[in-house]
């Protein structure tokens, strides 16, 4: 197991693009079904649903970030686009500042060829994947950018960075557009799901996307010589302070339904936020103790590929959208 790089890079440069000029709306078929939660947003009309999201891209930012798994991040990083809003409203979500739902959040309103802009600019520069973070309920967005890059030579790899609650349906229809999936397993405990995470469905619904991931990509990484990833699937699971049993039933459960093969992220940077201030286990950091209880886990179960982080690492993946680079001091 290896440990984690948190440096990160600036895209700040925009390259003239060849492609031409896109339209920015991406209409949807009827009331909104892309997520679990089925809200039936009626989006290309104007009503913005749970996720509140229309038809455009919003992101809070489109950086190269080095600060991920070493086959997705590669010898130079990965280019993320980090959508804004999300189909879960995780209380402790580091990237609350793009994440939440209600109330004022940084984005950034793009069209279709400044955002495609902005990603040539890095892989321009050597960046050989392009990720998409919290893109559930974006779909149409993903796949039209994906279909406006896959044609550059070299063409990148699409790495779809989820938090894994998502429908079937969804990633059946991806199955060939996305080379990776980097999904979180959050929870098997779905009374934890519900008042963290106002999903109390988590577990059974991240079930079923798991099971059709592995489905595509099974537990072999495809690795290209350029060092990027060209296939496959990574699992990450966030230790939350004071929950380490639902840490164990995570691991317990991809042991018992997919298989001790699979590579999985076990991360220690768990940061409070202000929201969580006060609450006796998410208003602290993770211990050393708790930590070592799941690696234990780890290799009791039989896991043997994957990465670990060090417990000083909430200081290297704490972002700040507010900066040009979220993960940069100005």
């Amino acid at each position: 197991m290896n440990e984690r790089n948190p440096s990160a890079q600036l895209l700040s440069s925009i390259h003239p693009s060849s492609h031409p000029i896109i339209p920015a709306s991406f209409a949807l078929d009827g009331p909104c079904a892309l997520c679990p939660r089925k809200c039936g947003a009626e989006r290309s009309a104007g009503s913005l649903g749970y996720c509140r999201t229309g038809t455009g891209i919003r992101v809070g930012a489109i950086c190269v970030h080095r600060g991920e798994e070493p086959p997705i991040r590669g010898p130079h990083g990965i280019a993320n686009v980090f959508f804004t809003h999300c189909n879960m409203q995780c209380v402790f979500c580091q990237n609350y500042q793009i994440s939440r739902n209600q109330g004022p959040i940084i984005e950034h309103a793009l069209t279709l060829d400044q955002a495609v802009q902005r990603i040539e600019a890095a892989l321009g520069r050597g960046v050989g994947a392009v990720g998409f973070v919290s893109p559930s309920h974006c779909i149409p967005q993903m796949k039209a950018l994906i279909a406006a890059l896959r044609g550059r030579q070299p063409r990148p790899a699409f790495v779809m960075n989820t938090n894994a609650y998502d429908t079937v349906e969804t990633l059946t229809s991806l199955d060939g557009l996305v080379d990776a999936y980097l999904p979180d397993l959050k929870y098997m405990d779905g009374e934890l799901a519900g008042r963290l995470s106002d999903a109390p469905d988590y577990p059974a619904v991240a079930a079923e996307a798991l099971r059709e991931m592995f489905r595509q990509k099974g537990s072999r990484l495809a690795v290209a010589d350029s060092g990027y990833i060209e296939s496959g699937l990574i699992i990450r699971h966030l230790v939350l302070p004071g929950h380490v049993e639902n840490s164990k039933r995570c691991l317990r459960w991809l042991a018992d339904t997919l298989s001790t093969d699979l590579h999985l992220s076990l991360m220690a940077q768990y940061r409070p936020t202000p929201a969580v201030a006060g609450d006796p286990d998410l208003g602290r950091c993770l211990r050393p103790d708790e930590y070592q209880e799941v690696l234990d886990e780890f290799h009791r179960l039989g896991f043997y590929r994957g990465w670990t982080q060090a417990l000083a690492s909430p200081d290297a993946y704490h972002p700040d959208f507010a900066l040009s680079h979220p993960f940069e001091p100005a």
